[in-house]
């Protein structure tokens, strides 16, 4: 109770997770999980959905390779030879289709990826390894780890994968609510989902900014020579007394 006689909220425990955690894919993932309260019951909640969603999966893989082939900048990704392809590859964009054998072939790992986010355990370390590795191949962290038998750059800037979360994520949404099932079983399968492709896209931007991150320490340790930065200095002076004398000219 309150001076003023008003109840008050209880204030809740602060739980302390220090930044450095944040870098360990456990320490992380607990954070996660806890923060958006992706709980055991929304686990079982996807995992008892596989039945449901499964006969879904090559409707939602068409819808989503419909919309990357409807933009130019996603649909170049598909252009050159991908990593364990041996077909025909397509010469342009315009040889693209959802019929093309390039396409069939990336058709059956995105396939293969939605039929796992159903039937994974999520108490397991290994299901959120595998989705962080989702993650970070699409970085073009070709070369090294999980991915050093690879020998063709796949680099999709992250704003396409993030944007293509949120329409899976609708597209799923979208199949759920046509299901046949009461109006609760949906409405958990649905929220299950949708903390589940949160923690999803965390994982790619943790990639994305360690990338970025690590690109900017290397301009900061570029040694200019001194030399360079007198000239420099010069020329941007010489440069402004001219922009003065022509200023004072008139147009």
């Amino acid at each position: 109770m309150s001076t003023n006689g008003t109840a008050t909220t209880p204030k809740p425990p602060i739980t302390q997770i220090s930044a450095a955690s944040l870098t360990h894919l456990p320490s992380r993932i607990s954070y996660l999980r806890s923060f958006i309260s992706f709980t055991t019951s929304d686990a079982d909640t996807i995992t008892s959905a596989a039945p449901l969603v499964a006969p879904l999966v090559p409707v939602i893989v068409d819808a989503v390779y419909t919309k990357l082939l409807s933009f130019s900048i996603t649909a170049s990704s598909f252009v050159p030879r991908q990593s364990g392809y041996n077909g025909a590859t397509p010469s342009n964009i315009e040889d693209l289709s959802q019929e093309h054998p390039q396409i069939k072939f990336r058709k059956d790992f995105l396939a293969g990826y939605l039929k796992k986010l159903v039937t994974m355990d999520y108490e397991k370390m290994e299901t959120w390894e595998y989705l962080d590795k989702v993650a970070l191949m699409h970085t073009g962290a070709y070369g090294k780890g999980a991915f050093k038998h690879r020998k063709r750059e796949l680099r999709v800037e992250y704003m396409h994968c993030a944007i293509l979360l949120g329409y899976v994520e609708d597209v799923v949404i979208g199949a759920v609510m046509g299901m046949e099932i009461d109006q609760e079983a949906k409405t958990k399968v649905v929220a299950a989902f949708n903390k589940l492709l949160w923690i999803q896209n965390d994982l790619f931007a943790r990639h994305y900014i360690a990338d970025a991150e690590a690109k900017k320490a290397s301009w900061s340790e570029i040694s200019i020579p001194t030399g360079w930065l007198a000239a420099a200095a010069v020329g941007l002076v010489a440069f402004g007394a001219g922009l003065v004398r022509y200023s004072g000219m008139g147009l």
